[in-house]
């Protein structure tokens, strides 16, 4: 190919898309998502194969949706009437999962991926009310009218944000964290975050892939999860994707015997995992 594997961020949502449909196809899914395989396309499946697999590249895209799936299905069941899905991408929650209709499911993204996935569940039904919001997140004024136009009809939202926070600095996700806390309404939200030593095997591994997008990993901060705590945001929960992994039977191999060593010592720190916040009052 004469043009780069991942020519933009499209593309690496695609990439993540087709863990989605692997996952799918097993007879012990963790969960199923009979949309992933149409989103991502033959692109998606040419990215997967050309990852470097050196001991497994899909099993913490797909623990890491599962954990996202669970805790959303527990935040609903809490109250949440409103989901906001930061940098979206070609997430289909709102067609697979079992949600209530009463809930309004918000997916703000960029235009062009928005219009794409739009067009390919265009015969699709959703779950509960789906709303598509075109917007660049790195436009502070825009977001912060969306988040306070959100705030002022949800009575109390749940914020996602799965594989966003990545590429943004520690600067930047400060930034975020502290308009998303400014709405009352928004109660909790889930991350995923990584370790600097995941940081750095992520960017040997598949760093120069998604550079080619037009983006970088960067965001992996010392303190992990209690990183949130001066924006505006508490950890009320923590969970390793090692251990998830574990549990679920997903590691590889030569990873398995490393899932009994300790995690990074030091209150909720952990290797790579999915953290849930509450909005500090």
């Amino acid at each position: 190919m004469t043009e780069p594997l991942i020519r933009n961020i499209t593309d690496t949502a695609r990439w993540v898309a087709t863990y989605r449909a692997q996952e799918t196809e097993r007879p012990n899914a963790l969960f199923r998502d009979p949309f992933a395989k149409r989103l991502a396309g033959e692109r998606g499946e040419q990215i997967a194969a050309a990852t470097p697999n050196v001991a497994g590249s899909d099993w913490p895209f797909v623990i890491r949706t599962y954990l996202f799936d669970r805790c959303i299905t527990s935040e609903i069941a809490r109250g949440a009437d409103t989901v906001v899905n930061l940098a979206a991408g070609l997430d289909a929650r709102p067609y697979r999962m079992t949600l209530p209709p009463s809930l309004t499911w918000i997916e703000v993204d960029l235009p062009e991926l928005l219009a794409y996935k739009s067009e390919l569940l265009a015969g699709e039904r959703p779950a509960c009310a789906l709303e598509r919001v075109p917007l660049d997140l790195s436009n502070t004024a825009e977001r912060r009218v969306l988040f306070e136009r959100i705030g002022a009809r949800a009575k109390k939202a749940l914020i996602i944000s799965e594989g966003l926070l990545i590429y943004l600095d520690e600067a930047q996700v400060a930034a975020v964290a502290r308009d998303l806390a400014a709405p009352p309404a928004f109660d909790r939200w889930i991350v995923d975050i990584a370790s600097p030593g995941l940081l750095q095997m992520m960017q040997r591994r598949m760093g120069a892939m998604v550079t080619q997008a037009g983006a970088s990993y960067k965001f992996a901060p010392a303190e992990g999860p209690s990183f949130f705590e001066r924006s505006g945001w508490t950890p009320v929960q923590v969970e390793s994707l090692f251990d998830a992994a574990a549990r679920a039977g997903r590691l590889p191999l030569l990873l398995r015997l490393m899932s009994f060593l300790p995690q990074p010592k030091g209150p909720r720190r952990i290797w790579g995992g999915v953290c849930l916040l509450q909005r500090q009052r």
